[in-house]
């Protein structure tokens, strides 16, 4: 391929340009104090899959992909259809298994007074016996007489645990029941911004279904890579700066959340001290949730940049990472 003259001149600017803008990344690279550790990434934020916790068919999806959300907004609604009417049928069965519990109990009252009859008749017998008046006969009549009254009240007693039995375990298929209709309204756990739309209404999803997947925007972070001589240096809680590509007027406090112990880039040697210094370990710097919280309609991830790591607890950071943040709207 031939470039005309003024082509390749427009080539050579722009290679220029280029090799001169990395030239003023390793000079302002190159400026850090030997307390600051820097390495480049993405704001990324925690994602939260709302999802479905019995099968069922999608009614509506209230939300869409960029929305904003508040914690306990609902997001769709599953067809509650059939769970109403098993609901309508354990109501059914709550108010049977009751009027079988009120009359057992009116049996109870019953058998009581056979019973309390049962033992006055077996004392008047049990006195005329001692008078000559009757046999022992007929005492042992009113004996066995007042054992089957004793036993029957006994028996209706049983009867009654068990209508109370029945009535707990319809009033608690109710409750389930109840529990499911209610979470067939998908809400949002936090307050977030809708990522995917993941259903559409008339889809029948089975149970564990996902239906949307929030940012949770009070979990912002950005992770880095630090090789072993600066890792060593750095602990969780060390103060951190992020610098956006795209708002690089803007320096962001934040924090280091975690640090891996172990390297993610593992060199197939590392025998040597030279390896050993290649080693690379993941660095998560998180954005504090009050400070999120106060811009969240700025948050936004994906976007790349640098994070800044002090090593050095107590030392103060240079101008040009002076915490410099957007107005509120």
């Amino acid at each position: 391929m031939k470039f005309s003259k003024p082509a390749i001149i427009v080539i050579v600017v722009l290679l220029a340009a280029a090799g001169a803008g990395y030239g003023w990344w390793q000079t302002q690279n190159s400026r850090l104090p030997q307390t600051i550790a820097s390495g480049n990434g993405r704001i990324e934020a925690e994602t939260i899959h709302v999802a479905t916790r019995t099968g069922g068919r999608v009614v509506e999806v209230l939300v869409g992909e960029g929305d904003f959300v508040e914690a306990g907004q609902v997001l769709a609604r599953l067809d509650t259809e059939e769970l109403e009417a098993s609901l309508a049928g354990a109501e059914a069965r709550v108010a049977a298994a009751k009027d079988t519990a009120a009359s057992v109990t009116a049996q109870i009252a019953q058998r009581e007074s056979e019973l309390r009859y049962a033992d006055q008749a077996l004392q008047r017998a049990t006195a005329l016996l001692e008078r000559g008046h009757i046999s022992r006969q007929e005492v042992d009549q009113r004996q066995t007489a007042r054992d089957t009254a004793e036993a029957a009240l006994a028996a209706v007693r049983a009867q009654l645990a068990n209508a109370e039995r029945s009535v707990d375990a319809a009033r608690a298929e109710v409750l389930r029941i109840g529990t499911v209709i209610a979470e067939a309204e998908l809400k949002a756990p936090i307050a977030g911004r809708v990522q995917y739309r993941l259903a559409e209404p008339g889809e029948v999803l089975g149970a564990g279904g996902r239906v949307v997947t929030l940012l949770n925007l009070a979990d912002v972070y950005m992770t880095i890579f630090l090789p072993t001589a600066s890792v060593g240096r750095v602990f969780v809680g060390a103060e951190a700066r992020i610098v956006l590509d795209a708002a690089p007027q803007y320096v962001i406090p934040a924090v280091v959340s975690f640090v891996a112990p172990d390297a993610q880039f593992t060199p197939r040697e590392v025998e040597t001290r030279s390896e050993r210094e290649k080693l690379m370990f993941r660095v998560k710097i998180r954005v504090a949730p009050d400070l999120l919280r106060e811009h969240l309609d700025k948050v936004r991830t994906g976007l790349p940049g640098e994070a800044y790591v002090m090593m050095a607890p107590g030392e103060d950071w240079p101008d040009r990472l002076a915490v410099r943040l957007p107005p509120q709207s």
